[in-house]
């Protein structure tokens, strides 16, 4: 799934669940782009990891810097949900 894809995915989705929010499908890209970057700017999670913090998702996963590279580690839902989704 591809940024375009994946912003129109989460406001379907959030049109579904949300009370009437405010976010729509631009709104929704603005997140994205400031929670995971752009080639012009650094994201939120980008400036965490740079000063060496773990940004943590609940139970979706966590974004750390390990050998001075990005990883990500996966959480426990993450994890049960895609083995339920497979098996």
């Amino acid at each position: 799934m591809d940024k375009p894809k994946l912003i129109e995915a989460t406001a379907r989705r959030h049109a579904e669940r949300a009370d009437g929010g405010d976010l729509d499908a631009d709104g929704i890209g603005r997140v994205v782009d400031t929670l995971f970057g752009t080639v012009e700017h650094a994201g939120t999670i980008a400036e965490a990891l740079k000063t060496q913090e773990t940004v943590t998702l609940g139970s979706f996963g966590s974004f750390h810097v390990a050998d001075g590279t990005a990883s990500f580690r996966p959480g426990k839902a993450l994890t049960e949900y895609l083995r339920d989704q497979t098996g």
